[in-house]
């Protein structure tokens, strides 16, 4: 697996895979590859042309989003810095923290993107106007 992306917003987890002559097997566990108990798994997918997703940020919830099929866009703001990247199987996990504002574009036609969480959804946790954002992390 080619190593993880890393820069000032993109951390990515690296999932231990193995493999022999039948192919490969990737594992993400709990204490040694997750860094946070999963409370939470969900996945898009069948995704239409030209939809995005995503627009909004957490207050306290951590997730990683792992691309298992296809590949999508991601793009993620802190309110003051943008980054973004194309997310495929073989990156890993990317880690969206709290206080992340995230989106998702040019999703293609085949992709499956899981997200693993470490607290159940919580309406209250979201921050869905990305000016309302800025203005909350502004005063972190």
């Amino acid at each position: 697996m080619p190593k993880p992306i890393k820069t000032s917003l993109l951390n990515f987890v690296e999932f231990p895979t193995y493999g022999d002559s039948r192919g490969q097997l990737s594992v993400a566990q709990i204490g040694s590859s997750l860094p946070f108990e999963i409370r939470r798994v969900y996945w898009v997918h069948g995704t239409k042309p030209g939809v995005s997703r995503g627009f909004h940020a957490h207050k306290k919830l951590n997730q990683i989003c792992l691309c298992m099929v296809g590949n999508v866009r991601m793009h993620v703001f802190d309110g003051k810095n943008y980054d973004s990247v194309i997310l495929k199987p073989e990156h890993g996990g990317l880690e969206i923290p709290p206080n992340l504002w995230h989106e998702m574009h040019d999703f293609s036609p085949d992709c499956v993107l899981a997200v693993f969480t470490d607290a159940e959804y919580d309406e209250s946790d979201y921050i869905r106007d990305r000016q309302k954002f800025i203005q909350y992390v502004h005063t972190l």
